[in-house]
């Protein structure tokens, strides 16, 4: 049986994910898994290309499906050229606004999914290998009103660009992808109706240039992806001031009570 070359990407009905098929099928690969939730949307991303992509409608939450996926891999001969990690989600507002369930999955998405799908591929990646996983410029700083899914972020930035260095004996490269504000259904799904959340959405990009970003970003072997003057600004800015002056400007930014009084 003959090595496929395949690239596989989560999250990839929509968004960013939908854009990295796009650009994953113009990569030297046999195939392309496009995995996601919602069926339909997946159907349209099959539609171009249909000879070379799979589609894959399964919650990563649950372990059944991603045992699916890993006895799917084992029992082909695959060399796995790309993992991207674009599943995820997020909710906007205080710890109160949304259930338990809710912030557990959360969890259980953007970051023990991310990781199982690494451990489930890198025993077939080889040599010139790469996996990109979305991180957030969410992840340079702690978030009020945005706690848990800033803070996925912040562990998907340093797994990644931790992982990366365990990797170069492998000849692998993991790179974070922390984009500012992306249009996408993501801020639609994350609004939560409340007092205080998540509102006010700066320096907004498309998906497209920073899924590009990324991939060029990749292939020179960098560890983490930032798209624009914004985002980059951000991350210098959060290098030097307190993390806690930090809370305070995101804090007015969005336009919420700041906590400078607070002395704790």
């Amino acid at each position: 049986m003959d090595t496929k070359k395949i690239a596989i990407v989560t999250g990839a009905s929509s968004g960013i994910g939908k854009e990295f098929v796009a650009l994953m099928l113009k990569e030297e690969i046999d195939e392309l898994w496009a995995i996601g939730l919602n069926e339909d949307r997946l159907k349209e991303v099959k539609e171009t290309d249909k000879d070379r992509v799979r589609v894959f409608a399964m919650d990563l939450t649950q372990r059944k499906n991603l045992d699916i996926l890993e006895a799917l891999i084992i029992s082909e001969s695959v060399d796995i050229k790309w993992l991207i990690n674009c599943a995820g989600y997020a909710k906007f507002c205080d710890y109160g606004g949304i259930d338990r369930y809710t912030s557990i999955n959360m969890i259980d998405l953007n970051v023990s999914a991310l990781v199982a799908m690494g451990l489930i591929c890198l025993p077939y990646m080889q040599k010139g290998g790469h996996i990109v996983n979305m991180a957030s410029q969410a992840s340079f700083q702690p978030l009020p009103y945005q706690n848990i899914y800033s803070s996925t972020k912040a562990f998907v930035r340093n797994y990644t660009r931790a992982l990366n260095v365990e990797l170069k004996s492998k000849g692998v490269v993991a790179t974070a992808v922390c984009p500012g504000w992306m249009q996408t259904r993501l801020i639609e799904r994350a609004i939560v109706k409340g007092e205080k959340g998540t509102r006010v959405f700066p320096h907004i990009v498309y998906p497209d240039v920073v899924a590009k970003k990324a991939i060029k970003d990749a292939k020179k072997s960098k560890d983490i992806s930032i798209y624009g003057l914004y985002a980059k600004l951000s991350h210098i800015v959060a290098k030097i001031l307190p993390q806690k002056c930090m809370m305070g400007i995101w804090l007015r930014q969005q336009r919420l009570k700041s906590v400078s009084n607070d002395k704790n």
